[in-house]
C-alpha cells in the first residue's frame, strides 16, 4: 500500500474523490492535486494520464516509481522521505479543536503564511484537520491527507511564525496520530528530504524513515 499510496487511496477510502481516464487517476482539483499511475506504469498509461489533464496540463505525482517520458516537461523534481509510526508516544491534546468547512478561509491563510504544502478549498474532507486557537485565531494545525487501507497520512502541520517554538505542532502530531490509531489504521507522513529539521523533529517523536521517495509535477504535451 505504501509503495504507490495516492493509488492505493484513490482506488480504496478516497475512491469518491477520484477522477480516471484508463489506468490514470487523481484527485478532484478542488480536494488535492495529486494523482496517480500504475507501478511501473506504460506508454498506454501516460497517454492515459495525457487525456486525463488534457494538453499542458500538471499532474503531481507524490511517490514517483518512474520518471515521465521525455515528451511530458517535468516542473518539480523534489527528493522526499516516506516515515512510519515506530512507537509514537501518541496522546489526544485538550487544546486541540476539530475544524471544519467554515474554518477553511483561516486555514487556507495559516498555510499561505507557513507553505506546509498543498491545500485546496476541499482538503478539509479529505480527513480530519485539528487546530489550535489563541484569543479565538487559528495559530496551529495539522490534519489527514492519504488513506491508503490501513495507513493514513498526516500532513498541512503548521504554525504560525508568531507562536513557534512552543511545541504546537508536535502536540498536533501526536493527537492526530492518536486519532488513527484509535480507528486501527498506522499513521504515515512525507517530508522534504532537504528539511532535515523536520526530519530530526519526526523521528523525535517515534517517526523512522521508511523510504526515499521522489515527488514530481509533470506537464503533459501540448
Amino acid at each position: 500500500m505504501l509503495e504507490n499510496p495516492a493509488l492505493a487511496a484513490l482506488t480504496g477510502p478516497h475512491a469518491h474523490f477520484a477522477q480516471r481516464h484508463g489506468a490514470a487517476l487523481r484527485y478532484h482539483p478542488d480536494v488535492c492535486p495529486m494523482a496517480a499511475l500504475p507501478d511501473s506504469p506504460t506508454a498506454e498509461d501516460w497517454s492515459d494520464a495525457a487525456q486525463l489533464v488534457g494538453p499542458g496540463g500538471s499532474l503531481f505525482l507524490p511517490v514517483v516509481t518512474n520518471r515521465a517520458p521525455a515528451e511530458w516537461d517535468t516542473t518539480m523534481d523534489l527528493p522526499g522521505v516516506q516515515m512510519i509510526d515506530a512507537g509514537l508516544d501518541t496522546r489526544a491534546d485538550d487544546e486541540a479543536v476539530t475544524l471544519a468547512h467554515e474554518d477553511v478561509p483561516e486555514m487556507t491563510e495559516l498555510v499561505r503564511l507557513t507553505r506546509p504544502g498543498p491545500f485546496r478549498p476541499r482538503t478539509i474532507e479529505m480527513g480530519t484537520y485539528v487546530g489550535i486557537r489563541r484569543n479565538g485565531r487559528l495559530i496551529a494545525m495539522g490534519g489527514e491527507r492519504l488513506s491508503p487501507p490501513g495507513y493514513t497520512e498526516i500532513s498541512a502541520v503548521c504554525t504560525d511564525p508568531d507562536h513557534r517554538g512552543h511545541g504546537l505542532a508536535s502536540r498536533l502530531v501526536l493527537d492526530l496520530a492518536h486519532r488513527i490509531r484509535t480507528r486501527g489504521d498506522i499513521p504515515i507522513l512525507h517530508a522534504d528530504a532537504r528539511n532535515v529539521g523536520a526530519i530530526r523533529l519526526y523521528e523525535q517523536l517515534g517517526f523512522v524513515v521508511r523510504r526515499e521517495v521522489l515527488f514530481q509535477i509533470v506537464t503533459a504535451p501540448q
